[in-house]
């Protein structure tokens, strides 16, 4: 008599194709090497903040092997590195559909010797059975613990080639892993250079025998895009493929309310979550190792980013899709457990009851009515939260922009978008955003919108002197079913010459979009102290005001985040037509602040600050005169000649 895969009649299977002979097999090689698969739950269950104990009934019926797979109460064994040997025979546990991890059986071909870098080795095995026969090595089964005589070995990491004929996999000793756990690891600040196999796991990259043809690499981890468009991960994807996820839209959802009764034990599918809310992104691998306060997962990094802050999510397979190209585990994550703290060469590192950090988004969108309808402008207003990771979190939050303002019925590529909101930064004045972005020969009007949204937060999340604290971001868009664009076509002044405080006429042409020209007149006042002589006056847009008053080049020195956030609050709006005077007077900009009409005396004092790259001179005075709204997004200048009596 045999043990059979199935409970109660019901056959776990992922295909039909797994014949009654084979089933036979593989068990009887599991019991050989120690390891049944029972019925029933014995297995330790994690709340949030604790690990329940296991049944004693059920804690009973699971041999060695098999307790420690599923999360016994014991401690689990490790199985050294020095020990294995070819041809040892072991058994590997992960999910193919449902909850509950299943066994593969394993062979140890060889240990590769600093194959991923110095000091770490890679054991290399074949996987057996109708399963991963089948399916071959998965996205998402990275992690899978690998056990031989009930003691782990360590967790299936890495995969050869793209179109391997046999399910052949790298696994990462267990010894590597526990490394994370005991914080036995470089921290952060002490990683000056990474290695070129680290460096290759960090971007998904091949990390042994780069160039050959046939690589060894991590195993994908997948990432799931739930609410979003597929067109949206295919403009976005690089930006998660480069760090070794594998993007997918729709094939997954998420339900953080949902309560997932069965613990998360070795083998078990685990996620970690980048976006949640409204929108949902989630990486998902496998468990390797639990214990009461924290587990070990993927056997591999994400972004070895080393210390990070994300939910942690138990997650249910739906199913396991089988391809030669890109096989990978359709996933639902379910109620979050913890955090993940640790991403570093060897695995990542959750803690139980642990809460991560993330940065509440708020996008209101104005859908503009259709032409022709009764009803008035509707709103639609999303909600979500985004991780706080230097590296993950600008992509993450670019896409999701992008993704609110694609998800209403009124999106269109003509179009154009008026954006107010703000960016708020713990102990600062938030960052104001304000604005009108249209479409251009490059770009949609949504995607120039997620840019202009992503500029900003950059420039204060990745600040290279201060780590900020961003508290939320707001944004209010409102759609306009129109390309609300203008070139500055002319300008002129109403007199060839003026006196110092004066108010002179200026009269400006813009060209709109496929419209006609469009005539505004401003009133410009001119400063008292102005001295005789010829005077430079630029009508412009907003932008190029900007740049006259914004330091650039080699010379700009790195600015702290107060002054950043200054700076950022001083740029402006590009729906403005602007009159500015250069007048023939020294300009310095210290430390981010312009300080027009410098004597040539002060001048030469400030001389030894442009020297530490805090003080950048220039030989003419950038006076802002006027300003006036357009409602477009204006382009474009003029330099005006005014002679002062």
């Amino acid at each position: 008599m045999f043990l059979r895969w199935y409970c109660g009649g019901v056959r776990s299977s992922l295909v039909d194709v797994i014949s009654e002979r084979k089933t036979r097999g593989l068990l009887l090689s599991l019991v050989v090497s120690g390891a049944v698969v029972a019925c029933g739950h014995g297995a330790e269950a994690q709340t949030t903040g604790s690990a329940a104990s296991a049944t004693a009934m059920g804690a009973a019926a699971l041999p060695p092997t098999a307790a420690a797979a599923m999360g016994g109460s014991g401690e689990a064994k490790i199985f050294p590195l020095a020990q294995l040997k070819r041809g040892m025979k072991g058994v590997a546990y992960t999910v193919f559909e449902g909850v509950n991890p299943e066994p593969m059986q394993i062979e140890i071909l060889g240990v590769l010797k600093d194959s991923l870098g110095p000091g770490r080795d890679m054991i290399l095995a074949r996987l057996y059975g109708a399963k991963p026969e089948f399916t071959g090595v998965v996205a998402g089964m990275s992690g899978s613990p690998v056990y031989i005589d009930g003691r782990l070995v360590g967790a299936l990491s890495y995969r050869i080639g793209q179109f391997s004929k046999e399910p052949i996999a790298g696994i990462t000793p267990i010894e590597q892993m526990l490394e994370v756990r005991d914080d036995e690891v470089r921290p952060a600040a002490a990683r000056g250079t990474r290695t070129r196999a680290e460096e290759a796991s960090a971007t998904g990259l091949p990390a042994v025998n780069a160039g050959s043809g046939v690589e060894m690499q991590a195993m994908e981890t997948p990432l799931v895009f739930s609410g979003f468009s597929q067109e949206a991960v295919d403009r976005f994807g690089d930006r998660f493929r480069a760090m070794g996820m594998t993007p997918v839209a729709g094939l997954g959802s998420a339900d953080a309310d949902a309560v997932q009764p069965e613990p998360l034990v070795p083998g078990s599918a685990v996620s970690a979550v980048l976006v949640r809310g409204d929108l949902s992104v989630a990486g998902t691998c496998t468990v390797t190792y639990v214990d009461a306060t924290r587990l070990l997962a993927c056997g591999h990094p994400i972004t070895q980013y080393g210390p990070v802050d994300m939910p942690m999510t138990k997650a249910a397979v739906v199913t396991t899709l089988p391809s030669p190209l890109n096989a990978f585990k359709i996933v639902n994550t379910t109620e979050t457990v913890g955090a993940f703290t640790e991403d570093r060469a060897s695995a990542i590192m959750g803690r139980f009851g642990t809460k991560a950090r993330m940065i509440p988004v708020t996008v209101e969108v104005v859908q503009p009515p259709v032409p022709g309808a009764t009803v008035s402008a509707k709103h639609k207003t999303f909600h979500f939260e985004v991780l706080d990771n230097r590296q993950l979190t600008p992509s993450a939050m670019l896409v999701s922009v992008y993704q609110s303002l694609q998800s209403t019925n009124t999106a269109t590529a003509e179009m154009s978008y008026r954006m107010s909101g703000e960016i708020g930064v713990q102990g600062l004045a938030p960052v104001r955003m304000s604005g009108i972005v249209a479409q251009n020969e490059l770009n949609p009007a949504a995607i120039n919108a997620a840019l202009f949204v992503n500029d900003r937060f950059s420039r204060v999340y990745g600040n290279p002197q201060d780590q900020p604290v961003v508290t939320d971001l707001k944004l209010k868009v409102t759609g306009i079913p129109e390309r609300r664009t203008a070139t500055l076509e002319s300008a002129r002044l109403g007199v060839l010459e003026a006196s110092a405080g004066d108010t002179v006429d200026a009269e400006v042409t813009l060209r709109p979009y496929q419209a006609e020209s469009r005539i505004m007149r401003l009133k410009v006042k001119l400063p008292p102290n102005l001295a005789s002589g010829r005077l430079r006056v630029l009508v412009s847009d907003g932008a190029t005001v900007d740049r006259l008053l914004s330091p650039s080049g080699p010379s700009r020195r790195a600015e702290g985040l107060a002054d950043a956030v200054d700076q950022m609050n001083r740029l402006h709006g590009n729906d403005r037509v602007y009159v500015t005077l250069l007048s023939r007077e020294a300009q310095a900009v210290l430390d981010g602040e312009t300080l027009p009409g410098v004597p040539l005396s002060m001048a030469n004092v400030l001389g030894p600050l442009r020297d530490s790259q805090r003080l950048n001179l220039t030989g003419e005075s950038v006076v802002e005169a006027a300003a006036a709204e357009t409602d477009y997004a204006v382009s474009g200048s003029q330099v005006l000649n005014l002679t002062i009596r």
